[in-house]
């Protein structure tokens, strides 16, 4: 089973590496796009480095829908090629790439009208199922059905009795996108990537018009490398044109950011058995099942304050309320809401000034030589952006240089993951710990379980759950700072696992915990502890204050108010 530890021995030895020798690609950014051009770079047999400015997903990619999906809605405005191409990645996750990751998910779409609107999301829906099929990858998903009023009430109780004459359900698949995104950025080091988070390309270098390398600061300890390669990628999303402009080039398309954000509510708060998608007058919005949780969302507004730390308004949260109640019979409240995220996706500018109508699609494009921009696009369609923007790059190598191969590379965890799911209750036996628990690390790691286990068995104590968030071992906050590369508090809260968002407290109750698990992996003394903590609640506080302000201008300067880097 191939593998990589992404520890702090391993994080310091890559950015040596890196600046040793010329690479063949440097990918700048590790969000999803950036992440899985390593992977195709590295997996072609290319030397690869791949640095990230802040933690791996810490942008657009943690803070997704959370969905793989071909995108119902774009059937809608005719956009059969990019329908097409997102269920063919769909099935090749669930299936092939990441089984372990990518789960099928049901919804629900009630209908408000007799006749013509079931025969018209119907018709819409049976071309959806038979483009999955006939991308070759599409079986492992039931197939649509159409439900009575009766029926759907009973597959989803929390509905307004009066809010459908009837639904349709079909099905589509969703996973954790950061988690999604770390795997892939082991994946890429298993195959001979060197990768560093906290590594922020502060300069390019270049020969004549040619740029030949990056000047690369370790944010954590302030060092600078000059990393030369051959070809550098910029996948920096929402950050496309801060990037370019490192050169003095706008570049060939502009990247315009519009804003999304979701709710997470407890289980117990919507009574349904499948998740739901609702028509909005803007866009559609999703009710998706989230362990014991639900995730409401989303939505769909132009934003141009800071990209780091987009804000979610008093507005947004009252926006998706007011909607999904519209059609609940038991309305969810302020009181009721666990969490609260935003994100930005990366949309290409100049096609609409609304931001909703902007495209998902990708551009792939060669500015100046020695530099690949890849931006827009959907998570679900990440591995084939990641392909475009190498397919590009190698035009400027001047040398043969293998076909993408990661349609059948399947994510660390993967191998193996089917047969340690049939013995889920074996493992349970042998490790002592519920079956639940064996499940849930299994959904997680995948084979890569077995890890986690091994520290289990080195200090027993560590297959406790966390004592405000039981969801979660001890163990797992070790294992994220000593294989999946988390350097501070904030990446284990929010990213390594989802405390910050499942939890009323949004994690307060659990940083002083995770913290001292962290300390003895990361050499952190009792001060740093304590700065981690700080830090942690000072960004949370903020949240919330920004969460009570009643725009975007006032919910940016609220959220403004936290620091973004832990000093050490």
């Amino acid at each position: 089973m191939r593998t990589a530890t992404l520890g702090p021995a391993q994080r310091a030895e890559a950015l040596a590496r890196m600046a040793e020798q010329e690479l063949d690609i440097l990918v700048v950014g590790g969000g999803v796009v950036g992440a899985g051009t390593a992977l195709d770079a590295a997996t072609r047999g290319l030397s690869t480095g791949l640095v990230e400015a802040r933690d791996w997903a810490s942008g657009t990619s943690s803070r997704s829908s959370k969905l793989i999906h071909g995108g119902l809605r774009y059937l809608e405005m005719l956009d059969f090629a990019l329908v097409r191409e997102a269920l063919k990645e769909r099935g090749l996750l669930l299936q092939r790439l990441a089984p372990h990751l990518v789960k099928p998910v049901p919804f629900l779409y009630p209908l408000a009208h007799k006749g013509w609107e079931r025969w018209y999301a119907g018709t819409g829906v049976v071309l959806y199922d038979a483009m999955s099929v006939s991308s070759g990858h599409g079986r492992g998903l039931p197939v649509h059905r159409h439900l009575s009023h009766k029926r759907a009430l009973r597959v989803a109780p929390c509905l307004k009795k009066d809010a459908l004459v009837g639904a349709l359900q079909y099905y589509d698949a969703q996973m954790d996108d950061a988690r999604y995104v770390a795997t892939i950025v082991r994946t890429a080091a298993a195959y001979g990537a060197q990768v560093a988070n906290r590594a922020r390309v502060v300069g390019f270098l270049r020969e004549g018009e040619r740029v030949v390398g990056a000047r690369v600061q370790d944010v954590e300890v302030g060092d600078e490398y000059r990393i030369r390669a051959r070809q550098i990628v910029n996948a920096t999303g929402v950050w496309t044109d801060d990037t370019q402009a490192l050169i003095g080039e706008r570049g060939q398309f502009h990247v315009r950011a519009s804003k999304g954000i979701h709710l997470v509510v407890p289980k117990d708060r919507i009574h349904s058995t499948t998740g739901l998608i609702l028509r909005t007058e803007k866009s559609v919005l999703f009710v998706i099942p989230w362990g014991r949780h639900w995730i409401v969302g989303t939505t769909d507004t132009d934003w141009d304050l800071d990209k780091a730390h987009p804000a979610a308004s008093s507005a947004d949260i009252d926006y998706l309320l007011e909607h999904v109640n519209s059609v609940l019979a038991t309305p969810l409240t302020r009181d009721d809401v666990e969490g609260v995220y935003a994100g930005l996706r990366p949309l290409l500018a100049g096609e609409s000034d609304a931001t909703s109508k902007l495209s998902r699609e990708h551009t792939v494009a060669h500015p100046v030589p020695g530099l690949v921009v890849v931006a827009g696009g959907k998570y679900t369609t990440y591995r084939v952006m990641a392909k475009d923007a190498v397919d590009e790059a190698v035009h400027g190598l001047d040398q043969r240089v293998a076909e993408c191969v990661t349609e059948d590379v399947p994510l660390v965890g993967a191998e193996g993951y089917k047969a340690l799911w049939n013995a889920r209750a074996r493992i349970a036996v042998r490790t002592g710990l519920h079956v639940a628990r064996i499940e849930h690390l299994l959904n997680r790691y995948g084979s890569l379980t077995e890890e986690v286990l091994e520290l289990v068995v080195a200090d027993p104590s560590l297959g406790e759950p966390l004592a405000a968030a039981e969801d979660y071992l001890r163990a797992e906050v070790v294992y994220a700072c000593t294989h999946e590369g988390a350097r501070h508090l904030d990446d284990v809260l929010t990213r390594r696992t989802r405390i910050s968002i499942e939890t009323f407290d949004r994690g307060t109750r659990s940083a002083r915990e995770a913290a001292e698990l962290m300390a003895p992996a990361l050499g952190w003394g009792s001060e740093q502890v304590e700065k981690e903590i700080a830090h942690y609640e000072k960004r949370v506080e903020a949240e919330r204050e920004s969460q009570r302000q009643p725009d975007d201008l006032t919910a940016d300067a609220a959220r403004l108010g936290a620091p973004d880097i832990v000093p050490r």
